[in-house]
């Protein structure tokens, strides 16, 4: 794992940055109430059930993914965990912050559309910081890895079963999900291209396998 010290401090300041974003983005998810991103959808479940915060059981759920990666023989790196135990605490903060009832169906659009925009760009500044894969991410490159599956198999298992848990669990589903589903990978993908023009020498990290 790389040294704390080695780390410029951009580096710090994209990772943290983007941590933020994702933390606020999926706050307007969930205060928008029209349905959540698969792990989301967990996560909300999780925090039903065990009377925690989102943002609780958000770090448990990383920690226990993060125990799938030992058979998996994957290896985190600093932002793997500052991944794990950062973005929940600043959901938390913001789902405090936010108004728990929304009653507008536009500014519940408008919300859930921001909140895209937030997890696109938070992507697009922790991503290229490359200091490691998020934890869920991680375990869909260690089924690629392991198991041989592709990448889209390994992600859609993942995504599908974070998915059907959490709303057994009482997690919301709906139109916010499905908007999660098919709008995050764009997103993200024109954060980055945007990125680049804002920060020619950002760069995509390495696979997860090959990090480190």
């Amino acid at each position: 794992m790389r040294s704390l010290i080695s780390v410029a401090p951009q580096r710090w300041l994209m990772l943290f940055s983007g941590f933020l974003l994702w933390g606020l983005g999926l706050a307007l998810f969930v205060r928008a109430n029209l349905g959540l991103g698969p792990w989301d959808a967990f996560h909300q479940g999780l925090g039903f059930q065990l009377d925690i915060t989102m943002g609780t059981a958000s770090i448990i759920a990383s920690v226990i993914v993060l125990l799938f990666w030992i058979p998996l023989r994957q290896r985190p790196g600093i932002g793997t965990i500052f991944n794990a135990l950062t973005i929940g605490p600043f959901m938390d903060f913001f789902l405090w912050l936010l108004p728990q009832e929304i009653e507008s169906r536009w500014v519940q659009g408008a919300m859930l559309l921001f909140g895209m925009a937030c997890v696109g760009v938070g992507s697009a500044l922790y991503l290229p910081a490359g200091l490691g894969a998020g934890p869920r991410d991680g375990l869909m490159m260690g089924l690629h890895n392991k198991l041989g599956w592709s990448i889209r198999l390994s992600r859609t298992a993942v995504e599908a079963s974070a998915l059907a848990i959490g709303f057994l669990m009482g997690g919301t589903v709906g139109v916010g999900t499905l908007v999660f589903a098919f709008g995050i990978g764009p997103v993200v993908q024109a954060s980055l291209a945007h990125g680049r023009r804002w920060l020619p020498d950002w760069r995509l990290p390495a696979p997860a396998s090959a990090q480190q």
